[in-house]
């Protein structure tokens, strides 16, 4: 009997995955099911992979079949009644949104369906276009009207467009797709659904993630033994971590540029569209420092193993005169207990966790960031009274967040407060899904931080630099790739490259307005 499936979407911009599992028999296929989302091989596991977003959320069926749409967490947006009634689609996608572009209402949510010449489709984006403004003018012009303020819906409507080779009975979809990225070359990662087809896409520069994971019988998920007969189905996601949950196994990423085709045959490559020669790939490094779980894959290193290389190479160059290691829990953990292997001193904690608040740096305005705090963390005293603490925190971005800490932690008897941060100052604003909207709001563009030692009660404050945070990335990528060429005796290897532009004002392509 066919499940519900689904296609998710969280993340910066959001994250979504695509499943397609076989309802077989031990006779082979016998039905065909698809599902997306990042998380979860039924609709309820949508939540569990919402970690970063949860500002709005959607689900369609079949496209053009059962639509649901809420505002807030998938949790509280979905009733169970509402989700019950998907239980036997066939197909589709869901999408929890983290507004970059457009405002946090129901008409932005995703995702979005419109009616094409072969029928409908439905689209789901993680990213944010850097030439939205244009685009938005230019379908205008072709008398195209939009009915949100979300540069996804753009997306949606470029695909509806006829390419000029076209066959009138039957569309060209890599074709749609390629035409897409001539007309902006970044940022998105996008899952298409047309029919009983879904289309996995990434932009040429490979700003957003997306990975595949292969659907394998429960008693072959852990462990080396699910051989490529045991596959079930197949799921795409902007996060590896969401496989698990639902019973699946890492296969592999999604390359930059890339046309992956699902459906009832499996898993087929299309197309990789190249970038302007001499142009290097440009993954987003803030996925790796704070955005994605530390038990994602990317680049075939896991995220939690690279912040632990950040917080090492962080002990490195800037050490500290102290008695104890500690983290603001819980994304700069790994970092933390990276600093503490390297600089030899005891990690500890001296922040209990309130689990129950969601993270800070993505709450839409000030006020809220710093209520969420207040509410967010509760001292353990008997850890670090009477010493001196070095505090691991992952970024510093407004500095909000790290001010009501460090007091929080004076008061409770701490002798030091030393803030080391496992990444550099941020100083530019993202235009590729991230919400740093303006200069002004970031702490590194502040008079203030010019003292921000100072300005935050803290007894010092050091960042790691870009070329260390670069090479702590790079160093597992260039081991994995290594590893490949001796597997597959395969001597070229994939280039290599990080969009650092919120660090450095690099962006990695040319901004439109």
């Amino acid at each position: 009997m066919p499940c519900a499936t689904v296609i998710h979407r969280i993340s910066q911009a959001s994250r979504y995955e695509a499943v397609l599992q076989f309802n077989g028999g031990t006779h082979g296929v016998r039905g065909v099911r698809y599902r997306g989302g990042v998380r979860g091989f039924r609709v309820c596991r949508c939540r569990r992979v919402a970690h970063s977003t949860g500002r709005g959320s959607g689900l369609n069926f079949g496209v053009g079949g059962l639509t649901a749409q809420g505002m807030g967490l998938v949790s509280t947006a979905f009733s169970p009644e509402a989700l019950t009634k998907l239980r036997h689609g066939n197909l589709g996608i869901c999408h929890t949104r983290y507004s970059t572009t457009g405002m946090s209402e129901l008409q932005n949510c995703q995702p979005f369906v419109v009616d094409t010449l072969h029928g409908k489709i439905a689209v789901a984006h993680n990213g944010e276009l850097v030439n939205a403004h244009a685009l938005r003018k230019k379908v205008m012009r072709h008398g195209v009207g939009l009915s949100t303020s979300s540069d996804s819906e753009l997306i949606t409507q470029l695909l509806a467009l006829t390419p000029p080779m076209e066959e009138l009975d039957s569309p060209d979809w890599v074709a749609r797709i390629k035409n897409l990225m001539t007309e902006t070359p970044t940022s998105y990662s996008l899952l298409v659904m047309f029919k009983d087809v879904i289309y996995a896409v990434r932009d040429p520069y490979g700003n957003r993630p997306l990975c595949i994971g292969r659907l394998v019988p429960i008693s072959k998920l852990h462990g080396p033994g699910a051989e490529e007969e045991d596959t079930e189905g197949w799921v795409v996601s902007s996060e590896s971590c969401s496989f698990q949950s639902i019973g699946a196994k890492y296969y592999r990423e999604v390359l930059p540029g890339e046309i992956v085709q699902i459906s009832r045959h499996g898993v087929k490559s299309l197309s990789v569209v190249p970038r302007p020669e001499g142009d290097l790939p440009a993954f987003c490094i803030f996925e790796y420092v704070y955005f994605a779980r530390p038990d994602s894959i990317f680049e075939g290193q896991m995220v939690y193993t690279v912040r632990q290389r950040c917080g090492r190479q962080l002990a490195i160059e800037s050490p500290t005169d102290a008695d104890v290691v500690s983290t603001v829990p819980e994304s700069a953990t790994p970092a933390a207990l990276g600093y503490a292997q390297q600089s030899g001193l005891p990690y500890i904690e001296v922040l209990c966790k309130n689990r129950y608040v969601g993270r800070t740096f993505i709450q839409p305005n000030t006020r809220l960031r710093q209520l969420g705090v207040a509410k967010k963390f509760g001292a353990l005293t008997d850890n670090f009274a009477g010493k001196r603490v070095v505090l691991i925190d992952d970024s510093i971005v407004r500095g909000n967040t790290i001010s009501p800490i460090i007091k929080l932690l004076k008061e409770a008897g701490a002798k030091e407060v030393h803030i080391r941060v496992a990444s550099p100052p941020i100083m530019f604003p993202c235009y590729m899904g991230i919400n740093i909207p303006t200069k002004e709001e970031l702490i590194a563009n502040k008079p203030e931080f010019q003292d921000i030692a100072g300005y935050i009660g803290a007894a010092s404050v050091k960042y790691l630099t870009v070329e260390g945070l670069v090479s702590a990335v790079q160093e597992g990528i260039a081991s994995h790739n290594e590893k490949d060429k001796m597997n597959s005796n395969n001597k070229s290897s994939r280039k290599v490259g990080h969009c650092t532009a919120c660090l450095t004002g690099k962006y990695p392509v040319e901004l439109k307005w």
